[in-house]
C-alpha cells in the first residue's frame, strides 16, 4: 500500500512539476511576445506603407506629367490628404490585429524551437544594455547600407525601371515617353 501511495505521489509531483514548467515557459513566451510589441506595430505601420506606396507612387508621376503646374500644389495637397486618412483609418485596425494575432502565431514557433533556459536567456538578452544599443544603432546601420547601395545600383537600375515602365505601359496601351495620351472621342452634339 505504501508503495501505491509513493507512486501516486511521485506521480502527481511530477505532474505538477511539469504543469509548473509549461507555465514558466508559457510565462516566458509570453514576456517575450510583450517585449516585441513595438515590433509588431512596426511590421503593421510597415504594411499599411507598403499597401499605399504604389498608389502614391502613381498619383505622384501622373501629378508631374498630366496636372498642370498651377495646379500641382493644391492637388499634392490634396492627394497627401487622401493618404494620411488612409494610414490614420487603416494603421489602428492592421495595429491592433497584429498585436491580436501575434500570440497565436508566434507561441507555437516558441515552444517548439525555445526551450525553458533558451527563453530565459533570450530575455535576459533583449533586455540587456548591448540588445538596446543594439536595437537604438540598427535602424542607422540600415540606413546607412540603404543609401550606400542605391547610390551604388542607381545607374543600373534606373534604366531597367524606365525600361519596364515603358513596357508596362506599352502592355496596358497607354502613353509611353511624353506622348499624348489618347483623348476620348468627342461627343456629338445633342439634338434639339
Amino acid at each position: 500500500m505504501k508503495t501505491i501511495k509513493l507512486a501516486l505521489l511521485t506521480v502527481a509531483l511530477a505532474s505538477s512539476s511539469m504543469a509548473a514548467m509549461a507555465q514558466d515557459k508559457a510565462t516566458l513566451i509570453k514576456q517575450f511576445i510583450d517585449i516585441q510589441r513595438p515590433g509588431i506595430e512596426s511590421l503593421a505601420r510597415g504594411l499599411v506603407e507598403q499597401s499605399s506606396a504604389p498608389i502614391a507612387q502613381a498619383g505622384s508621376q501622373y501629378l508631374q506629367t498630366q496636372v498642370p503646374e498651377a495646379k500641382r500644389e493644391a492637388a499634392a495637397k490634396a492627394a497627401d490628404a487622401e493618404l494620411k486618412k488612409y494610414f490614420d483609418e487603416t494603421y489602428p485596425i492592421v495595429r491592433d490585429k497584429a498585436v491580436q494575432l501575434a500570440p497565436g502565431a508566434l507561441t507555437p514557433l516558441m515552444e517548439q524551437n525555445f526551450n525553458e533556459d533558451e527563453l530565459k536567456q533570450l530575455l535576459a538578452w533583449i533586455n540587456s544594455p548591448l540588445s538596446k544599443k543594439y536595437q537604438e544603432l540598427n535602424p542607422k546601420m540600415q540606413t546607412a547600407l540603404t543609401e550606400k547601395l542605391v547610390s551604388e545600383t542607381r545607374a543600373t537600375v534606373e534604366p531597367k525601371m524606365q525600361a519596364l515602365d515603358t513596357a508596362v505601359a506599352k502592355a496596358l496601351g497607354a502613353p509611353t515617353d511624353g506622348a499624348a495620351p489618347a483623348k476620348a472621342p468627342a461627343k456629338a452634339p445633342a439634338k434639339k
